[in-house]
């Protein structure tokens, strides 16, 4: 087996979650109190055993992501490679982002993007997502098996819903922030992408992740737009929401979804 195979070997065990319980040091951190935790080695993030961790091993964490500490988020972002398996990836967008920037200041559209930004991650963070980015007026939510186990569609179509909870969709005043969503359900490259020499992103690649952005794009205002495969992934009785066909750019025949918002209930 080449270094590369290896490579790959390791992260495809690590998305799936194989390697979840002989990563190094996560039964010495799990000792440690409390949660939450990174959930590569365990090391506690609060409680007395936050302090320990960050003085000692100088763990804390990730900027990138707050679901892993900085020492394992520089680890698996600096092995180039990856592995093909199964998600379910999640894209919130806010509906007419140009037109509110242009009605407000730019302190006050970052004030409010920054607000959209911080509720979307603690959202994603307690449903298990790993956070692939946050860019212009997108946050993308990845439920790996690993993390959020094979329930992963479920998972993120509740997520949808909640993000549409606190964002006001509920409120019979309307949102303060209109947003839509997309979810699909599909097979990916996942993995640390870049040059060896340069820059290094651990990121998503593939078809499916271009049908979701689509997905989104179609979303309108308080509506989560869940492609027919994600919805039988969850589980879920389709014939019970509401169907449309959609024209998305790169496909020649129309793509069947389904359409929920934050009142559906799952069934």
């Amino acid at each position: 087996m080449t270094k590369r195979e290896k490579v790959n070997e390791i992260w495809r065990k690590i998305l799936m979650g194989e390697l979840k319980e002989t990563w190094p040091g996560r039964h010495l951190f799990g000792l440690l109190p409390s949660n939450p935790r990174c959930r590569f080695c365990n090391a506690p993030f609060k409680g007395i055993g936050a302090p320990i961790a960050r003085l000692v091993f100088r763990k804390q964490p990730s900027r990138l992501n707050p679901t892993f500490c900085n020492v394992c988020d520089r680890f698996v972002s600096q092995h180039l490679g990856g592995a093909e398996i199964e998600l379910t990836m999640l894209f919130a967008d806010v509906r007419g982002s140009t037109t509110i920037a242009e009605e407000m200041n730019p302190i006050d559209f970052t004030r409010m993007m920054n607000r959209f930004y911080a509720t979307a991650m603690n959202v994603l963070v307690k449903t298990d997502a790993w956070i692939d980015k946050m860019i212009g007026d997108e946050i993308i939510g990845l439920y790996l098996p690993a993390f959020a186990g094979r329930d992963h569609a479920r998972r993120a179509i509740e997520a949808g819903q909640e993000l549409l909870k606190v964002t006001g969709h509920l409120r019979s005043e309307g949102p303060w922030l209109p947003v839509g969503v997309g979810i699909h359900a599909g097979v990916a490259f996942m993995g640390s992408v870049g040059s060896e020499k340069g820059v290094i992103h651990v990121t998503v690649l593939g078809d499916s992740v271009n049908t979701t952005a689509r997905l989104v794009s179609k979303a309108r205002i308080g509506e989560i737009v869940v492609s027919e495969h994600a919805c039988q992934s969850a589980g879920l009785a389709s014939e019970r929401y509401n169907r449309r066909l959609l024209k998305l750019k790169g496909r020649r025949k129309p793509v069947a979804v389904r359409v929920l918002n934050a009142h559906s209930k799952l069934q």
